[in-house]
């Protein structure tokens, strides 16, 4: 009987025990259920975008012209300014002019004694015509007569086109501009003698203003724009399809915007690309010839694109793209992406995403896909983006 007293106070004892570390555990299981993690998203919504491409090329001259002596001598006075800028007919070098007047003179002379002699053979041919129809002379007289006036009138001619070459060659001891624009640097000194039609130009002559940029295009880029436009992806934007914006070489933009004038029509074979010409104004002269720049050429606008900002990209360890986002029934889903390139600080999706999806940008760190999650607009920091923002090709 003693016996059962102790046992009911220990079985009272292990049932209270038992009760506290029930309770205990019920209230540790309680503590270490993880809240639901919260993202930043954004609601996916296509857009019209203008895309681009960006080219490098060098800028050249519209109008060239190398300045060649046409007659040989001594350079006598270089009449130009380096470096400055002239006009069609402006003289720029004076050869000493000596021997060609005086070659002038001696066919001005060698006219003029044929011209003197043609007179006395007319009325000599005339008269003998008289005679041989009276017979009075032999048909062989008056042959000679008429010879001898058609050989004067031949020598008067050739005398007037010997003294037009005189005259001509005098004119090109002057040389002068072909074109207006602006002159280099002299290729020859006063006293210096020049040779008619010489290998080494005297000067060169370039028209800057307007200023051509040539850029090169590979056949594989313009193929693939090609295929874009016809399947509906891309759309011309109209006039403004030809507009081309400038890069200078210190990353500064050029004042001026650009047409494209025409894509060549052969492909190098050693690069695979085309050469497209670009025409800029170019008032201020502040483009020179062979100048390295970027130009930025349309290809089309996107009617419906779908951007999204590039922390939201990730890769996998193949280096494919993928993105999370957040399905209807508030889980994470991974989603693989194609991607077209950079805009701004967003990606071009070529296929992955549809009109309304929330993607994830902030928190992707603490979620994987299948686990629920609290979905907040992400904060663009009062940044707004552009109605049409431009892209470059990466």
């Amino acid at each position: 009987m003693k016996r059962n007293k102790q046992v009911v106070p220990l079985i009272a004892v292990i049932i209270l025990v038992s009760c506290i570390m029930i309770g205990g555990c019920g209230k540790k299981e309680k503590m270490i259920t993880p809240p639901v993690p919260e993202v930043a998203v954004v609601t996916v919504q296509p857009r019209q975008v203008i895309t681009t491409t960006e080219l490098a090329g060098r800028t050249s001259s519209n109008l060239i012209a190398e300045v060649r002596p046409q007659v040989g001598g001594i350079i006598q006075k270089r009449l130009f300014t380096e470096g400055a800028d002239v006009r069609a007919g402006q003289p720029l070098f004076q050869i000493d002019p000596a021997i060609y007047q005086a070659a002038v003179s001696n066919a001005a002379a060698a006219l003029a004694r044929s011209e003197a002699q043609l007179t006395t053979v007319q009325l000599r041919a005339s008269r003998l015509r008289e005679l041989l129809a009276e017979k009075a002379v032999s048909q062989q007289d008056y042959d000679d007569a008429a010879a001898a006036l058609k050989q004067t009138q031949a020598d008067i001619q050739y005398g007037k086109a010997n003294l037009e070459t005189a005259r001509i060659n005098l004119k090109y001891t002057t040389i002068t501009a072909p074109i207006s624009g602006r002159i280099g640097r002299s290729g020859v000194t006063e006293g210096a003698l020049v040779t008619a039609h010489q290998p080494l130009a005297l000067a060169t002559i370039q028209k800057l203003d307007p200023m051509y940029v040539d850029v090169t295009q590979s056949t594989t880029d313009i193929l693939k724009l090609r295929r874009k436009l016809q399947e509906g992806q891309l759309s011309r934007n109209g006039k403004n399809q030809q507009q081309v914006q400038l890069i200078l070489d210190d990353g500064s933009e050029y004042p001026f915007k650009g047409k494209l004038q025409f894509q060549d029509v052969t492909v190098d074979p050693t690069t695979g690309s085309v050469i497209l010409r670009i025409v800029f104004p170019n008032p201020k002269g502040m483009l020179l010839p062979g100048m390295y720049v970027r130009a930025i050429v349309q290809e089309g606008v996107h009617k419906n694109a779908i951007l999204v900002p590039q922390q939201a990209v990730s890769r996998d360890p193949k280096g494919n793209p993928l993105t999370l986002t957040v399905d209807k029934e508030g889980k994470v889903q991974q989603k693989p992406l194609n991607l077209d390139r950079t805009i701004g600080s967003e990606w071009l999706v070529s296929s992955g995403l549809e009109p309304g999806d929330k993607v994830i940008v902030e928190g992707m760190l603490k979620v994987k896909p299948g686990i629920p999650v609290k979905a907040v607009p992400f904060d663009t920091g009062g940044k707004t983006e552009q109605a049409n923002p431009s892209a470059k090709m990466k």
